[in-house]
């Protein structure tokens, strides 16, 4: 079903006046072209959750997700592909299908369930779940964005997959990609995670959760400066940043996630947080398709 042997996504070297003078170097991993459909840490998280599914011989799949979601789009692009029956709680409580991730979830014969926001809060509830196992049996339950034990063993295999470098830097949104990051890194690398949502001193007890292993770890820590607004939020200067690297690099960034990180990336790198001679990896977490999105909210 799913081939874990498949081709690694490539490692791009950005070449700019400001890495020559400061000394680093700064290569992208480039998970959004990990998958032709199912980009990026998506793929990597639903992965194992995909063959658990089928270890468990369950019949489909139930997940959560916001209307423009990444991991809604992710989840309904692996149903069509793998032919898994999917279940879409959405946080609503309307659906709108011009939306165009929700009208490519329903062009890919997903079910989608629009809840009010107030049921929707109730997604990590216990009782709530074991009603929603009620309700679909046989059915396997991932945790919005993906992000459970074996959503670590994918990103664990991203680690491992990464060549050797002093840091390593990713966008940190429910804090699973990071989680599992950890697992795989050596102790010599430091791993950065820029949060990309406001107020979130909550994600330190979220990842130790996730991965109870990183309170013996010392390589690692969340950068809560970056988020520009909040989650979804972002400034005429980071979108002018995103624009300026698809332009230079053919690299695309959204200014969600990854635009997020790569930002707050170059401005760490301006402030010499960096020794010299550092090697950084930048991991491109894919989620490209909130760029439609943001189009049709007339956003950019």
């Amino acid at each position: 079903m799913f081939n874990s042997n498949h081709l690694e996504s490539p490692v791009q070297r950005i070449h700019h006046p400001l890495l020559t003078a400061k000394r680093v170097e700064l290569l992208v991993k480039r998970d959004d072209l990990l998958h032709p459909t199912v980009q990026g840490n998506k793929w990597r998280k639903l992965k194992h959750n995909l063959l658990e599914l089928k270890r468990r011989k369950n019949e489909a799949l139930l997940t959560f997700g916001g209307p423009f979601s990444n991991h809604l789009y992710a989840t309904a692009m692996a149903s069509k592909l793998f032919k898994i029956p999917a279940h879409i709680i959405v946080r609503g409580p309307h659906l709108d299908l011009q939306n165009p991730t929700l009208r490519l979830a329903k062009a890919c014969g997903v079910h989608l369930h629009a809840v009010t926001r107030l049921e929707y809060r109730q997604r990590y509830d216990n009782n709530y779940l074991e009603d929603l196992e009620k309700q679909f049996p046989n059915t396997f339950i991932v945790p919005e964005g993906g992000s459970n034990q074996f959503a670590l063993q994918g990103c664990q295999e991203l680690a491992q997959s990464l060549p050797q470098s002093d840091y390593v830097c990713c966008a940190v949104g429910s804090g699973g990609t990071f989680a599992g990051l950890l697992n795989g890194l050596p102790s010599t690398t430091q791993l950065l995670g820029f949060s990309v949502l406001k107020g979130t001193e909550y994600l330190q007890a979220e990842i130790l959760k996730l991965n109870p292993k990183a309170a013996s770890y010392d390589n690692w820590q969340l950068l809560h400066d970056f988020h520009d607004g909040g989650y979804g939020k972002f400034s005429e200067t980071l979108w002018r940043f995103c624009q300026m690297m698809a332009r230079t690099y053919h690299l695309p960034l959204e200014p969600i996630y990854t635009g997020k990180m790569m930002f707050g990336l170059w401005q760490l790198i301006e402030q010499d947080y960096f020794p010299t001679n550092s090697k950084i990896i930048a991991i491109h977490t894919g989620g490209l398709q909130g760029l439609d999105g943001l189009r049709y909210r007339k956003l950019i």
